[in-house]
């Protein structure tokens, strides 16, 4: 019973209740499930109504008898995920469950009554099931007599301009239903700013972190003439983004820098994009200006990549929209997919391909998305997902543990004389076990107050300072610092500091190229962007030998980089594919796309008119496809 397979071997309790209930119906724990009877499998799922009697030891290791009823798998399982609040606890359980249509309603939600009221032979669910585009459609196309029209004209009214407004900010893929939890950040955050367009408000104040996030150079433009609407109204709209057309858009533009972490913090240029443009000293205004571009001399124009002759290809993928298409995918290449928004492409490559390559490499218990066969698995080792996920929930979890420079790091202080005659292991330098880290806050060098219906507030632990550690592991010094004042270095202080070190240098550097240089070592993982999470987990990996067989995932790593670090970003991808990996990154930065060796292009619309492949090739190729949109905006970012 694999939810329970940590336990069965030392929990006592439990071997001794399901051994009850097998002698009671009479049937070996050593059989195998499938040859087991259908009353005996359904005892062991959902329990009985029975007492059972039986042995087993207590916390004391001392037996003793129990009396006890067996809930059964399932109904345990269902409890311990209800009544647990432990995160780690749920997210296990959550590996056994799936997610079914309702047998009584099919997914609809609604009792039979309210479905029976229709209007035009179409019920409340069908109508709300319907993609935005098509729904605005159907309520356009909706014919009333004049009796129902005098009823229905305000309502209609609000309807039509409130799914107009989904629309102009690029959403008409989604449905009306479609629940919260399955929506991207940029999709909630559109469907936020489409409720403020119907609001009419004037004098407000707008502030949007990257609503690009997630579009389509062509839904773009609607997003930025939505943007203009809201300032047209009287409003003064606030945008954090690094998309060209946006800044290109803009009445001002603030820029900030000239560096990432404590080499920034100035305002370098203010003004128009083209005053911008002008000012030597803002490395923004020369990307909007032309005078620098990115990836100029990256991969593009050079000999092509080494041959290789495999392949992977997902046969009749039909999950969502996907309409039963055939995707090759050549393997030790740098592949794009692209596509306007809600094509398939999260779909194609996060719920098909990414979940069926996990259980087959690494035997996890995850259920690919609809599709007959994939094949080529063979010629790979293992795949990886680089997402924009925290490196870890809790103040603990840093850079230096997440990438494993902090092991080797304790292991030095462990070494030095001091630590020796104090007889102090490389585990007294640990904040996460009793020792040496600061037990007032448990090695967090903060309190955490949870402030009930407001989010939960961290403050300096008054014992140790923010130091995570007691005075004692404080005192062991080296090269006259600490262990939380080496934590304290940002990335490329320590990296001089440790440059005699080499297993500790590799990690560092690898942090440094990604562009990582300004973050500190002990930053906790709370203080962290997504990004800048995604780019820790890129350099952990680059660290780890290569074997040339690895499949890497990455969906829109460029959410939340300026020109420059995207650069830095594709020099790294563009690394691993030359060692032989396979590098696959769902993308709309024509920056990124135009460094592809093979694009895989999804639509050509979103949502029901979307999932089909328009072309896949190169990004010449891709250009010369009229059906294409991503080549029609490609062709003006690729070298003449």
């Amino acid at each position: 019973i694999l939810p329970w397979n940590r336990v069965l071997g030392t929990d006592s309790y439990i071997s001794g209740v399901i051994s009850a209930v097998a002698d009671e119906y009479g049937f070996s724990l050593t059989k195998p499930i499938k040859d087991l009877a259908s009353e005996d499998l359904r005892v062991i799922l959902y329990g009985d109504k029975n007492t059972y009697r039986f042995s087993a030891r207590n916390r004391w290791n001392r037996s003793r008898t129990y009396f006890a009823r067996f809930e059964g798998v399932l109904n345990n399982l269902e409890r311990k995920y209800k009544e647990s609040e432990s995160d780690f606890v749920k997210a296990e359980i959550a590996k056994y469950m799936s997610e079914e249509p309702c047998t009584v309603c099919q997914g609809t939600r609604l009792k039979p009554e309210v479905l029976a009221v229709t209007i035009r032979d179409q019920n409340i669910w069908q109508v709300t099931n319907l993609s935005i585009s098509a729904c605005f459609k159907w309520f356009e196309d909706l014919k009333l007599s004049s009796k129902e029209d005098a009823i229905a004209k305000q309502i209609l009214k609000e309807i039509s301009s409130r799914l107009k407004f989904l629309m102009d900010v690029g959403l008409n893929y989604l449905s009306l239903n479609r629940t919260a939890y399955t929506l991207s950040g940029g999709e909630a955050q559109r469907i936020r700013l489409a409720s403020q367009i119907g609001s009419g408000l004037t004098g407000v104040l707008y502030v949007l972190d990257e609503p690009s996030i997630g579009l389509h150079q062509r839904d773009n433009i609607k997003l930025i003439e939505t943007l203009k609407r809201l300032r047209d109204l009287g409003n003064s709209v606030i945008v954090v983004e690094h998309d060209k057309e946006t800044m290109h858009a803009a009445d001002h533009l603030v820029d900030i820098g000239p560096g990432a972490g404590e080499h920034g913090g100035k305002i370098i240029a203010q003004g128009t994009a083209e005053q911008l443009s002008k000012n030597p000293a803002s490395i923004t205004g020369a990307y909007l200006s032309g005078k620098k571009v990115v990836a100029k001399d990256l991969h593009l124009g050079k000999a092509k990549r080494p041959l290789n002759p495999n392949h992977l290809i997902i046969k009749g993928a039909e999950e969502n929209n996907l309409k039963n298409i055939t995707v090759d995918l050549p393997l030790s290449k740098f592949i794009c997919v692209t596509g306007v928004s809600g094509s398939g492409k999260s779909t194609l490559i996060n719920e098909i391909l990414f979940k069926a390559l996990s259980s087959s490499l690494h035997g996890a218990r995850t259920k690919p998305g609809k599709h007959q066969v994939i094949t080529g698995i063979e010629n790979l080792d293992k795949v990886i997902d680089i997402d924009q996920s925290p490196i870890g929930r809790t103040p603990r979890s840093n850079p230096a543990t997440y990438t494993g420079a902090f092991t080797y790091v304790r292991d030095l202080f462990a070494k030095t004389i001091e630590a020796k005659a104090r007889g102090y292991e490389a585990g007294r330098f640990s904040f996460n076990v009793k020792g040496g880290r600061c037990e007032t806050c448990e090695g967090d060098g903060v309190i955490k107050i949870e402030m009930q219906f407001l989010p939960d507030v961290y403050v300096t632990c008054e014992t140790c300072n923010g130091a995570r550690y007691n005075r004692e592991a404080l005192e062991i010094l080296y090269k006259g610092k600490n262990i939380s004042e080496v934590l304290g270095m940002t990335v490329e202080e320590s990296l001089e500091f440790f440059q005699n070190i080499p297993p500790i240098k590799t990690k560092l550097q690898t942090l440094f190229d990604v562009g990582l240089g300004y973050i500190r070592l002990g930053q906790p993982a709370t203080q962290l962007s997504g990004g800048e999470a995604q780019r820790i987990k890129l350099a952990a990996e680059l660290s780890r030998r290569s074997t040339g067989k690895t499949f890497y995932i990455l969906d829109e790593p460029t959410t939340g980089l300026h020109f420059a670090d995207i650069e830095n970003l594709l020099g790294i991808l563009h690394r691993l594919v030359d060692a032989g990996n396979t590098v696959l990154v769902i993308e709309h930065n024509l920056d990124v796309i135009k460094t592809a060796d093979y694009i895989i292009d999804l639509g050509p619309e979103g949502g029901d008119a979307g999932g089909e492949l328009i072309v896949a090739g190169t990004p010449r190729e891709v250009v010369a496809n009229n059906k294409s949109y991503t080549g029609k905006y490609l062709r003006s970012v690729l070298p003449k």
